[in-house]
């Protein structure tokens, strides 16, 4: 019986690897689910962020493109997004996220945009600084800081590396100003104290802009003397706030698509002051470890 039993074992492996393709109680899960299909590995689901999101809205318009009918869209927020996307990572599992640069998990993980040959998520991006209408009145020193800021993803890298590894946001962004005191005196240079004059920043709960914005706060708080008060809403709402003056300024307006639909309805109504970070990117992002290199494979 002792040697009839591993011949009868390896009959059964044998077997399956004949008829289903893989080794049917011999293989771990890893093998197993090699065979199965994209979707079905990470069953049929493409892990977004917060609902409100210009990226949700391209990432939906993408499964109807590449006709994805048996896809879904998950809805949350970008710091569960992050977390999904980190245990995956671990755990070498398959997974889909929205994902944009410059974000701080493309420095931390090693991954890849899904290529886009219908070209759903548009061209690279800018960020822009947005204002509303009067405040050059009100706030001539700010709005004249405002106009001036303008940083590069590298820059941007810093905070929001510095934030995932644990600091505050305020402090972090406190650390890049002290340490990069040349570029913000450029920014501030011979513009007069506005002590005590109060100023709201809208921005959404992205990390890019949550580092931002943050940066922003820092540099009107200790340069011009303003209170600087950061207003975390959506992004219909942010910019509604600027274009009805509950808000004074955002520094996280993504154009010429992520945005554009709110652009275009209140673009008479704030004020463009122009691009403060160039080379942003959007779209679907995977694991480098993972044998796919276009949305199309999803089909």
């Amino acid at each position: 019986m002792r040697k009839l039993f591993p011949r009868k074992w390896m009959t059964v492996c044998l077997a399956g690897l004949l008829g289903a393709g893989l080794l049917a109680g011999c293989s771990d899960d890893s093998s197993a689910s090699g065979d199965k299909s994209v979707g079905d590995q990470v069953k049929h689901q493409i892990i977004g962020i917060d609902p409100g999101a210009g990226l949700m809205k391209q990432a939906a318009q993408a499964l109807k493109d590449y006709e994805l009918s048996d896809w879904t869209l998950v809805e949350g927020s970008g710091a569960a997004m992050a977390a999904a996307l980190d245990k995956a990572y671990k755990d070498k599992k398959p997974i889909i996220v929205t994902g944009w640069t410059p974000h701080w998990m493309f420095a931390k993980y090693e991954l890849k945009y899904l290529e886009d040959p219908k070209g759903t998520f548009g061209q690279d991006e800018e960020i822009r600084t947005i204002v509303r209408k009067g405040l050059k009145d009100t706030l001539p020193s700010a709005y004249a800081l405002l106009d001036r800021f303008e940083w590069t993803a590298d820059d941007m890298a810093v905070v929001m590396s510095a934030i995932v590894d644990g600091k505050k946001p305020e402090e972090a962004a406190a650390d890049w100003v002290k340490s990069n005191a040349a570029k913000v005196d450029e920014w501030a240079k011979d513009l007069a104290k506005e002590d005590g004059k109060k100023l709201k920043l809208a921005y959404v709960a992205w990390d890019s802009e949550i580092a931002s914005t943050n940066v922003v706060q820092q540099v009107l708080e200790e340069r011009l003397g303003i209170k600087a008060e950061m207003l975390q809403v959506e992004a219909g709402p942010m910019w509604a706030g600027i274009a009805d003056g509950s808000a004074d300024a955002m520094v996280a307006a993504w154009l010429p698509t992520t945005h554009q639909d709110y652009m275009d309805k209140y673009k008479d109504k704030v004020e463009d002051l122009g691009v403060n970070l160039k080379g942003t990117k959007l779209g679907l992002v995977v694991p480098a470890y993972m044998e796919i290199s276009s949305i199309e494979d999803l089909k």
